[in-house]
């Protein structure tokens, strides 16, 4: 259940913030959507994102393979979308 405490704006910062480092999968941050932000339950959460339940459970569970339109259509209502972003690369010996 989404907490109280927690600011919207910093939750979805947060989560943006894991996704281009690369430490939350998509399916990850699905999740942390409906718990943090919404706090629905699955069945409410997939019928606000126009999914079916077992659609969005495969997600949350990064199975299947999703297209960018169905990852989209979960994504634009927090203001978000899929896209490319640049690799991070770590110096080599130092």
């Amino acid at each position: 259940m989404k907490k109280p405490e927690e600011d919207r704006g910093a939750v979805l910062d947060d989560i943006r913030q894991q996704l281009a480092d690369g430490t939350l999968t998509f399916g990850g941050a699905i999740r942390q959507l409906r718990l943090r932000v919404t706090g629905l339950n699955q069945t409410d959460f997939a019928r606000m994102c126009k999914l079916s339940l077992r659609t969005l459970r495969q997600l949350e569970q990064d199975a299947g393979n999703p297209t960018v339109a169905t990852l989209d259509s979960v994504f634009r209502l927090f203001g978000m979308r899929v896209g490319i972003v640049p690799v991070r690369r770590r110096e080599v010996g130092g």
